[in-house]
């Protein structure tokens, strides 16, 4: 592998000196790019341009080709993991992701077991080893996967969901099968994150996007205590450097101190969250990640500006800080509006950074 040209990402992550504020974006390879969207339309679906070693070689690169970002992102999806698992993912135009065979029977849900992610997710970890090539040491590449409890939405829902119904009746009527899905599903993301780390991620972060719907309690239970499990089963260095992980979820503000305690190496925060609040309850113990409010890319580039300007301010001086959307990019977003972000952090940030002092 080559050497990393540009380490900035990584070493924030690790709480250590950087010249500025490294950013890169959820979602950033997405439908907001045409070149993106040329792309999908060559492939001929999401699944198959997910499945497509070179197309998603492709478009995990586009997005670096427009903006200087600091990272990459392994184009994939959260739901190929379900998928691996038998339950026959699909995706219904305008609807969204769905499975053909939801978990529902207490059989199914016994049943359950963990795939073989070599086999299974073979073309997941391919394309891992084909984007690392093609970066040749630009940035690092990060991995990721759901948590065990989004998964587990999905698997039960059998699509997205406004109110988790099916999940947390089965949550208070059952919580013993829940927690069977559970537990196969982070045994399953650690052999699947352990695979995408030897196949060259130099990050991973789990996306625990519907934790924060659960209750005091429920969310430690159900949600924290299966991200611990993973994180303690994975890979935490290669080829001779330190995998960092991160944790992200949606909703969590209210538990950033649970989070931090997870062996995570990064918070994740969503745009409801206070940076400067976040950094005092538990910047001394992680690097934080996040903050920016998506829709705040409708607005005119001098108000990006400013409010980049602000969450930097917020966060001050000091290392651990990853700049980043509090959520994926919307489709609706203007291309020349993230070239806006991405310059005014790396212009705004480095009066924060002791290297330019």
């Amino acid at each position: 592998m080559s050497q990393l040209q540009n380490d900035t990402f990584l070493r924030a992550l690790c709480r250590e000196p950087v010249p500025y504020t490294p950013v890169w974006l959820m979602r950033q390879a997405g439908r907001y790019l045409p070149e993106y969207c040329a792309t999908r339309k060559v492939a001929g679906s999401f699944l198959q341009l997910c499945k497509n070693t070179e197309l998603a070689t492709e478009v995990t690169l586009q997005p670096l080709e427009r903006y200087p970002l600091d990272a990459a992102i392994l184009f994939s999806d959260i739901l190929t993991v379900p998928d691996a698992m038998g339950l026959g993912l699909y995706f219904a135009e305008g609807e969204g992701p769905k499975f053909e065979r939801p978990l529902r029977d207490e059989r199914d849900i016994l049943a359950l077991t963990v795939p073989d992610v070599g086999t299974e997710l073979r073309y997941v970890t391919d394309a891992v080893s084909s984007i690392r090539k093609a970066l040749n040491g630009r940035v690092p590449l990060i991995g990721f996967s759901g948590s065990p409890f989004t998964l587990a939405c999905y698997m039960i829902e059998g699509a997205g969901s406004a109110t988790f119904s099916r999940v947390k009746t089965m949550l208070y009527d059952r919580p013993d099968l829940l927690h069977h899905i559970l537990d196969v599903n982070a045994r399953t993301v650690i052999d699947y994150l352990n695979a995408q780390i030897e196949a060259g991620a130099q990050a991973v972060q789990i996306f625990d996007t519907w934790g924060g719907a659960l209750a005091y309690g429920k969310y430690q239970e159900f949600s924290l205590n299966y991200m611990k499990q993973v994180i303690a089963g994975l890979k935490r260095e290669h080829d001779g450097r330190k995998v960092p992980v991160i944790v992200f979820t949606k909703g969590g503000g209210l538990w950033l101190e649970d989070i931090a305690n997870s062996g995570c190496d990064a918070v994740g925060l969503d745009w409801t969250v206070d940076l400067a609040d976040a950094r005092r309850r538990i910047g001394d113990k992680v690097a934080l990640q996040g903050n920016f409010d998506p829709n705040a890319l409708f607005a005119n580039p001098a108000a990006i500006e400013s409010e980049v300007d602000r969450l930097l301010a917020s966060f001050g001086e000091g290392e651990g800080h990853v700049f980043n959307l509090g959520h994926g990019i919307s489709q609706f977003t203007n291309p020349d509006h993230v070239t806006t972000l991405v310059d005014s952090v790396h212009n705004l940030s480095q009066k924060y950074h002791q290297i330019h002092k």
